[in-house]
């Protein structure tokens, strides 16, 4: 028989096909809270990228950091969910399509111990901040931090509705365990995340505002109102707090500041001197770095009010 006609032959015989993947139940269970904390931190670097996007003066190098970010976080997913796919002992011919590489290219590029190996010690990214509130959250007691606030803010609002933990997290499509972590401070909140706590709860969100956005370290939306924004701010330390009686708030601040002073500054009329805000701050146990700014916006604006008034 020529070369060719045993080349033919061999080429007729069918190849026998690949035995099925076996299961891993432990691996794949790695795997699927892998992609969990890996669809968190999406969530923490895409909120970072839109903030960022919003300002006209952010480098372009930020931007692409953050798109880096991204990119190799779906990357490292991807791995997860090919390993899963293999763990589980289903075929990865199914996820060809899908990722379009051929099943060899995935078994390749995702082999089972390269991705143990980068999932068991990949970092976790955080929210990007200023040096200066950086520097300010670092030295500050954890319960005065801007987060932790937030934290009480929703706890309470969520132990008032009586609504369950488990609501939160069908309504959030993310695991219970994350809404855990968001409400006692361990995780970062997204905007969308205290928008539907808020919607649960039966809360107005923007009364939550000032306290994300503080604890995100974003600019303040509201720009038309500032001293509205600080009585909301305010009014969220307050709430955070437990809504204590006001002789509570005043034995707090060791009586530096009156029961007017309390009434204005959370209600107004006006806006108290600087002294009130910040014991009032301190009262409240969150830090006078980040409520000094919101009160020098309100002050000038009521400055200018007043002056407009009278000219």
């Amino acid at each position: 028989m020529s070369t060719r006609s045993r080349a033919q032959t061999a080429a007729s015989i069918p190849r026998p096909a690949r035995p099925a993947p076996s299961a891993d139940s432990a691996r794949a269970a790695r795997c699927t809270e892998a992609l969990r904390d890996i669809a968190e931190d999406c969530t923490v670097v895409s909120e970072d990228l839109l903030l960022s996007a919003y300002s006209a003066a952010t480098p372009n190098t930020d931007l692409l950091q953050r798109l880096v970010s991204l990119r190799d976080l779906v990357d490292e997913a991807i791995g997860a969910v090919v390993v899963r796919q293999r763990a589980q002992g289903k075929p990865l011919a199914e996820l060809e399509p899908i990722a379009k590489r051929t099943v060899d290219r995935l078994r390749k590029k995702y082999s089972p111990e390269s991705v143990d190996h980068a999932l068991a010690n990949r970092p976790r990214p955080k929210p990007a901040t200023t040096a200066h509130n950086a520097t300010a959250v670092a030295e500050a007691p954890a319960l005065r931090r801007p987060a932790q606030r937030l934290a009480c803010a929703l706890t309470r609002m969520k132990k008032s509705s009586g609504r369950s933990q488990r609501e939160l997290a069908e309504r959030m499509s993310v695991h219970e365990s994350y809404v855990s972590r968001m409400l006692s401070g361990q995780r970062p909140l997204s905007w969308m995340h205290v928008r539907i706590i808020c919607q649960v709860c039966g809360t107005d969100p923007q009364l939550m505002k000032p306290l994300w956005e503080a604890a995100a370290d974003v600019q303040p939306s509201n720009t038309d109102d500032p001293v509205r924004y600080l009585r909301l701010y305010l009014q969220g330390l307050h709430y955070a707090l437990g809504s204590p009686e006001a002789e509570t708030t005043l034995a707090s601040a060791q009586h530096t500041i009156t029961a007017d002073d309390l009434g204005r500054a959370l209600y107004g009329p006006g806006v108290p001197d600087w002294p009130v805000i910040y014991r009032l701050t301190l009262a409240l146990h969150s830090l006078p770095a980040h409520t000094q700014p919101l009160w020098r916006r309100a002050r000038a604006a009521a400055e200018n009010d007043f002056t407009a008034t009278f000219t």
